[in-house]
């Protein structure tokens, strides 16, 4: 068995010699016809339409900087992204960035983003006048109002004012990776539409290697002692499991991540392709190999599903508003972040608190409503650094909170998210290039790992950094985009402005999405305030509670809320609601049947189905035989849920 297992497998891999898989650092993007030749024009054509025709430096060097590294190496990388924006936008769905695409100019004037990344400035829709304010304020949605002096036109405020290089670092020397967050309605067009761009038979799914968790080790290991019935000390074991952990334990697949093979070329001169591991029939195909292993040399597309951008279409849809077109200072969606009284409510309720923001992205979560109270934010920019600290590692707890909470620093001080270091670098008078190192090292966790290299603390000493902020830089293990905070804090702020201005448009999108997770009971939802505060209550007092009780409670918050604003559920019909969506109806929301507790898609539109004719049921025996997809269970919960009317049952048809 030895000589087998060890002596043998030992001697092959002697044999094979060590290969690099694909040459470093080599791109080989797929064809996209005159890729250069639109990118060149549809940038410039932007900035010219928005800034005018004789355009400040600030955005001609810019601009000249980005597409010096982009064209002829990325422009496909670029265009493809467009092309995918594009087809969703006039499909209907906003499509929300991730990471640092939002930190290039050229993405924004190409339309990929909506995150303009320059520095904080006013511009004249009508004359096109500029004033670039940097340094004065954190974000240009901050600004004071003001008139254009040129033609009296009210300015337009924008500019978020983060680096480049925190996208394609100094000189263009990282391969961009442009992650985009589509609606989870159209997600799959997205896929398909990518196919159709560059041929089925050259769009992949990224494939993902699933590796022993420590836990599972664990358990391998405990099973191993029992079959053989021995007994060791718990370090061994530990040591015996951790020499399991990370080794391969599945293949699987990339949410939303595509991988796109250039025309001229066969998928297998780079890797082998599978079906997924759990589905062998699938008509999916992965990559075989990890993705990241080939992250620098092929077009990696992601393409993820996300609830903000299917939230906001359905909002627009309910309202006629455009999303898009929601001033981010508006007063009264920015005052929930401080206070309830923006919703009607005081700021002394238990359950609510002192914020307005339960159901809103990224700050609806007890610890994200906490940061809020301790930070009171007064403007978008503060609410971004917000967003930093919560997706950061050791950005908040231990380090940014106690620095503000003891008056050592303030909010706008403080490191949010990575491009704050760079920039605030800068501002010292100490080199770009160094400020950017330092940026890359510590919000990879490097320095907290193994210090800062020689030299750095000195070189930030000298030029008057405070020894509180290299400490708090010390302490940091992970930080998030700026860019990426930006296009997350948009999002949410717009359905923030619904939630104040809209407010039954917004909870019947929310409580949409909360059943679409199954964590909307209709039985339990519907009883009124205090049943809902007497199970709020039970339940935080719970020494603990499992996952689908914490998903409850964020419901039953949500519903506490709506309650407490004085507004109430109708009772649910046959007749009148729909399979999935919240109705509004004289002034109610009206549950649609997947609130049912257990109840599908499939039985609710069943249900619905029934109806269509016209078609009216004088007992549940015979709604029963003409919705065979609804269990008894259920119809017994419609029943007593006044869904049915009076409709009798089969026992009480009898009587008659």
């Amino acid at each position: 068995a030895y000589e087998v297992v060890v002596t043998n497998t030992r001697a092959i891999a002697e044999q094979v010699e060590d290969i690099e898989l694909l040459p470093k650092g080599k791109l080989f993007p797929p064809r996209l016809e005159n890729s250069e030749e639109d990118l060149n024009r549809m940038v410039w054509g932007k900035a010219h339409e928005l800034y005018g025709d004789d355009l400040p430096q600030l955005i001609v060097d810019r601009l000249n900087v980005e597409l010096g590294s982009i064209l002829g190496k990325y422009d496909v990388v670029y265009m493809s992204a467009q092309k995918l924006v594009q087809r969703s936008l006039e499909c209907g769905y906003l499509v929300g960035s991730r990471g640092s695409v939002g930190s290039s100019l050229v993405a924004y004037m190409a339309g990929i983003t909506e995150v303009n990344a320059l520095p904080p400035h006013y511009r004249c829709p009508k004359c096109r006048n500029v004033e670039f304010h940097a340094g004065e304020y954190g974000c240009g949605a901050d600004m004071p109002d003001k008139m254009c002096p040129v033609c009296g036109t009210k300015y337009v405020k924008d500019g978020f004012d983060i680096p480049f290089e925190t996208f394609l670092g100094y000189g263009g020397g990282k391969v961009p990776d442009i992650d985009l967050n589509f609606s989870g309605e159209y997600q799959a067009k997205a896929h398909k539409y990518t196919e159709e761009l560059f041929g089925s038979d050259h769009v992949f799914r990224a494939g993902t290697i699933g590796t022993l968790a420590e836990k599972t080790a664990y358990g391998y290991v405990l099973k191993y002692l029992e079959e053989r019935g021995k007994t060791l000390p718990k370090a061994e074991m530990n040591r015996l499991a951790l020499g399991c952990v990370g080794v391969k334990r599945t293949t699987g697949q990339h949410p939303g991540g595509l991988v796109v093979i250039p025309q001229d070329k066969d998928v297998t001169d780079f890797c082998p392709v599978q079906h997924p591991a759990d589905d062998p029939n699938s008509d999916i195909i992965t990559t075989h190999f990890e993705y990241h292993c080939m992250e620098a040399n092929l077009l990696k597309l992601d393409e993820l599903g996300h609830d903000d951008p299917t939230m906001i279409r359905m909002l627009e849809d309910m309202t006629g508003v455009n999303a898009r077109e929601i001033p981010l200072d508006d007063p009264d969606t920015m005052g929930i972040f401080c206070s309830a009284a923006p919703l009607g409510l005081t700021d002394d309720d238990p359950i609510v608190g002192k914020t307005g923001t339960i159901g809103i992205p990224e700050f609806g979560t007890g610890f994200t409503r906490q940061m809020l109270v301790d930070t009171q934010p007064k403007g978008f920019d503060i609410l971004v650094r917000l967003s930093g600290f919560s997706h950061g590692t050791d950005v908040w707890l231990g380090n940014a909170k106690d620095l503000i909470m003891s008056g050592t620093a303030t909010v706008n001080q403080t490191v949010g998210c990575r491009d704050d270091i760079m920039l605030y670098l800068i501002s010292r008078g100490m080199d770009a290039k160094l400020s950017f190192k330092i940026m890359e090292s510590v919000r990879k966790g490097k320095v907290k790992r193994g210090g800062f290299q020689d030299g750095w603390v000195e070189t930030m000493e000298e030029h008057g950094v405070p020894e509180w902020y290299i400490t708090s830089l010390s302490k940091i293990a992970y930080l998030f985009p700026k860019a990426h905070a930006v296009a997350y804090v948009m999002m949410a702020f717009r359905i923030a402005w619904f939630k104040v201005h809209e407010p039954l448009a917004f909870y019947s999108a929310y409580f949409y999405r909360r059943s679409q997770k199954d964590s909307f009971d209709a039985d339990m939802m519907t009883r009124g305030l205090d049943y809902t505060r007497r199970k709020i209550n039970e339940l935080r007092n719970k020494p603990t509670l499992t996952a689908k009780e914490e998903d409850l409670l964020v419901t039953l918050e949500a519903v506490y809320e709506f309650n407490l604003r004085g507004f109430e559920f109708a009772p649910m019909s046959l007749y009148e609601s729909d399979a999935t969506k919240f109705l509004i109806r004289d002034g109610k929301l009206l549950p649609p049947f997947v609130a049912i507790s257990g109840l599908g898609e499939s039985a609710a539109w069943n249900l619905v189905a029934c109806r269509a004719d016209g078609r009216e049921f004088v007992s549940v025996e015979e709604l029963s035989a003409a919705c065979p997809k609804v269990s008894q269970t259920h119809l017994e919960q419609l029943r007593a849920m006044g869904a049915l009317g009076e409709m009798p049952d089969s026992s009480q048809m009898s009587l008659f």
